[in-house]
């Protein structure tokens, strides 16, 4: 019984001894590349959290669902208003193209063309939303 004491003052003795402690330094190292990470951790964050986006886009099958009707007039305006354009072009850089005055309705738009002292003023206005540009290009 003497060595079962003997031996438990022992362990407990050494637990009192100060002992020398080993331990390493904590270090933070982000892994967003944005706040001090690696910069090749970029591509594998984009790529899962965009795993884990479950929020749908809902213009996403508007290409695909879009009407050809409301394509074609789209396609029809945007010629209408290149034409327009090339025509106001030629005519300030002198070309023997001239806008004739008047009031034109084309698709959505109407386009208005006046002529006076000052120069040519061409109103284009959307009918559909009420938008409208005033362009004025001066006679020298």
């Amino acid at each position: 019984m003497n060595i079962i004491k003997i031996v438990f003052v022992l362990f407990f003795l050494s637990l009192l001894l100060p002992t020398e402690s080993m331990a390493q330094d904590f270090v933070y190292k982000p892994i967003n590349s944005s706040f001090g990470g690696d910069q090749y951790n970029y591509n594998w964050l984009l790529n899962s959290a965009t795993q884990q986006n479950r929020i749908e886009d809902p213009n996403a099958d508007s290409a695909l669902n879009k009407d050809p009707l409301d394509d074609f007039q789209d396609n029809l305006n945007r010629q209408i208003l290149n034409q327009l354009s090339s025509k106001l072009v030629n005519s300030i850089f002198g070309d023997n193209n001239q806008l004739e005055t008047g009031s034109y309705n084309l698709g959505n738009y109407k386009v208005d063309i006046s002529e006076d002292a000052s120069g040519v003023t061409v109103n284009v206005s959307d009918i559909t939303n009420g938008n409208f540009t005033n362009i004025v290009i001066p006679s020298y």
